[in-house]
């Protein structure tokens, strides 16, 4: 015998079909019609041999999560302290909460799961197929959708959903969450409001997106800011910002825009500052080409450490083609380059930046070199004896850089 849930299920669906409402547009008159249906329900359960309902509250959040939401999936994304949703195959559905990764109970059928991707998609203009084995797409709430499918796969598809949960959105904030101390953040206010060129390094969910929105908190509000980037994902509270994304090619393999011609479009638009969301491939030439003609500018990149990120920051630009060598784009880096703040998780999941490298300019052979401007000690990020380029640009500014960045730690 059917339950009450599925009942209710199926009367909500078919009236939803009459009315021609769509879950996802219409969440509110939808909500209601739940509830009506619910009520309904109840009613009729008292003199029938409906199976009675004991907390019509669930029943209405079960069946809203099933017509108007992601199914079993829809709690964790409600879920303020989830930040990410994978599911490996129907059965292992794994979630992770304060950087720490957790096996769930949940279970989804074959056919259950690829109807939610269908759904995921529904809104982003994105498609998934054999011919387009994977996709890359944003969710309604602002939520990243990656998903894989066979035989790219093995036999089920990967399904991996990246919540914006967007903890802090400025410097003070991440100060209060033990992310950095006060006089790092003072200091890296004072090299965005200065226009210093600043890469922001890291593993995957070490919280580079995050820092990112901080210190795009930071640039002074007369700015005019182009944002390019995979996935909306950057958040820039700003009155003059223009947000772009890339787009996959169409059924015929035509339309791609590539995140390389959203960083050339960039420059045509006449910003004052270039926000890349993260640099993987040959874009980072572009972006290079960019900031080294005077333009400021901040990306995201992975890597292990700081110096590793300079030196994939060498390497990217190569991937543009053989005309492209180092002595072109080793120079380039280091003069366009100014900071790199490298962030990682503790064994705790918890996330501190735990680097501030500045690259004076200077290169040797092909090695550009750098200055430690904050580094870990004892767990600590204490102030090294390095200095940033630019120090001209902190003073035009009224800007005290030695009183920012403080004495050496002894």
């Amino acid at each position: 015998m059917a339950s009450a849930v599925d009942v209710v299920d199926g009367e909500v669906r078919e009236l939803i079909r009459r009315r021609g409402l769509d879950p996802f547009t219409d969440p509110g008159t939808v909500r209601v019609l739940v509830r009506d249906v619910v009520a309904d329900y109840s009613e009729r359960s008292l003199s029938s041999a409906l199976p009675s309902i004991a907390d019509p509250e669930t029943v209405v959040r079960d069946v809203l999560d099933r017509v108007a939401g992601f199914g079993p999936l829809q709690r964790y994304l409600d879920d303020p302290e989830i930040e990410e949703i994978w599911v490996n195959e129907p059965g292992r559905v794994f979630i992770a909460r304060r950087g720490r990764s957790e096996l769930t109970t949940t279970i989804l059928g074959v056919g259950q799961l690829a109807d939610l991707v269908e759904r995921m998609l529904r809104t982003s203009g994105r498609r998934i197929d054999m011919s387009t084995p994977f996709v890359d797409a944003m969710m309604p709430d602002g939520s990243r959708l990656h998903v894989v499918i066979p035989d790219i796969t093995r036999r089920h598809m990967a399904v991996n959903i990246r919540k914006f949960v967007l903890q802090a959105h400025s410097l003070d904030e991440l100060v209060a969450l033990g992310t950095l101390p006060a006089n790092v953040a003072r200091f890296l206010e004072a090299a965005v409001a200065a226009g210093l060129n600043i890469l922001v390094s890291g593993g995957t969910q070490a919280g580079k997106t995050t820092l990112l929105n901080c210190l795009c908190a930071a640039i002074p509000a007369r700015e005019r800011v182009v944002t390019c980037e995979e996935v909306f994902e950057l958040r820039v509270p700003l009155p003059d910002v223009v947000a772009m994304q890339t787009r996959q090619p169409n059924l015929e393999g035509a339309g791609e825009i590539p995140l390389r011609r959203l960083v050339k479009e960039a420059l045509r638009m006449r910003p004052s500052r270039l926000v890349v969301g993260e640099v993987r491939q040959e874009e980072c030439l572009d972006l290079l080409i960019a900031l080294n003609s005077g333009l400021p500018g901040m990306c995201t990149l992975h890597a292990n450490s700081a110096r590793e990120a300079v030196v994939k920051m060498c390497t990217l630009p190569l991937l543009a083609g053989e005309n492209i060598g180092h002595a072109f784009v080793v120079p380039t880096v280091a003069s366009s380059v100014d900071l790199v703040v490298h962030v990682g998780t503790d064994p705790s999941g918890h996330r501190r930046v735990r680097e501030v490298v500045a690259l004076p300019g200077r290169t040797e052979g092909s090695v550009v070199e750098t200055a430690d401007l904050f580094t870990t000690r004892d767990g600590r990020l204490v102030r090294a004896d390095g200095y940033p380029p630019h120090p001209d640009r902190f003073a035009a500014l009224g800007l005290d850089l030695a009183g920012l960045l403080g004495a050496p730690a002894t």
